[in-house]
């Protein structure tokens, strides 16, 4: 039986851990050609292995335009014109607390550089590596981005200042950029995936900005979920797959949170 992404070319950015390894996991899983792209070589390298088979690792600095031309370049010639890209990495914090008066501006650029300009230059040069050889110049073309935004873009959070505002852009950010590539007939979808309250170690640090008692943070948050429990990365994951697959070929310019239900109250 053929997987639901079957020879297809994808990139996960971030995909060291948490949601981005998932994500390269469920893709890989139902048979695309995955690139680990991870700033980080050791987690970089771990997820390469895990997944075995075609994967590639390229560390990678999403902040940087010559870092997305390389890894471009590393992946078509491995691989071939990607299909499929997953703007998955970014930070939360570089400090404990994220509230308005405590948000140095080192840090709120610090945030926007990975969050923001990182999924903008990915979609970048993400369009223009899936465009060469694409609808206009007569071959299929086509693909699909996926960026990872948050429930932090939906909703506000005095302690997530940086944090919320970045992933308010990639939401906005990726409607111009699924507009534009819809009207100009590349074939090429941009949606966005907002989750929750999810079991990773950003998750983590989530609730121990502010300090306080963890714990106590933690049963307060469950209080908040209608199912009445967090979710784990390969929920994420699963939609970022399906917003990857060609079951998802008119959907372009959405969000689709991940939450529990928490949006909805």
């Amino acid at each position: 039986m053929m997987g639901r992404v079957e020879g297809k070319t994808a990139i996960v950015t971030g995909a060291g851990t948490g949601i981005g390894r998932a994500c390269a996991m469920r893709l890989a899983e139902e048979g695309a050609k995955v690139t680990v792209a991870e700033f980080n070589g050791d987690s970089g390298q771990a997820a390469t292995e895990a997944l075995g088979g075609d994967t590639i690792f390229v560390q990678h600095d999403v902040r940087e335009a010559t870092s997305w031309l390389d890894l471009m370049a590393a992946v078509t010639a491995r691989h071939g014109r990607p299909d499929i890209l997953v703007n998955n990495a970014g930070i939360l914090a570089t400090e404990d607390n994220q509230s308005l008066a405590q948000t140095e501006i080192e840090q709120w650029r610090a945030v926007q550089a990975v969050n923001v300009e990182g999924v903008f230059l990915g979609c970048k040069y993400g369009v223009e590596a899936m465009s060469m050889g694409g609808r206009e110049k007569g071959g299929l073309g086509g693909g699909a981005i996926v960026n990872m935004s948050s429930l932090a873009a939906m909703i506000g959070s005095a302690h997530l200042v940086a944090y919320g505002a970045s992933k308010g852009a990639v939401r906005q950010m990726t409607k111009s950029v699924a507009i534009d590539c819809a009207r100009k007939g590349l074939g090429i979808r941009c949606n966005s995936v907002h989750p929750g309250m999810i079991v990773t170690d950003m998750g983590d640090q989530v609730l121990r900005l502010g300090g306080g008692d963890a714990e106590k943070r933690f049963a307060s948050r469950m209080r908040l979920i209608p199912m009445g429990e967090p979710g784990q990365a390969v929920d994420v994951a699963n939609c970022v797959l399906f917003l990857a697959s060609d079951e998802a070929r008119h959907v372009t310019g959405t969000e689709l949170i991940v939450d529990g239900g928490i949006a909805a109250i």
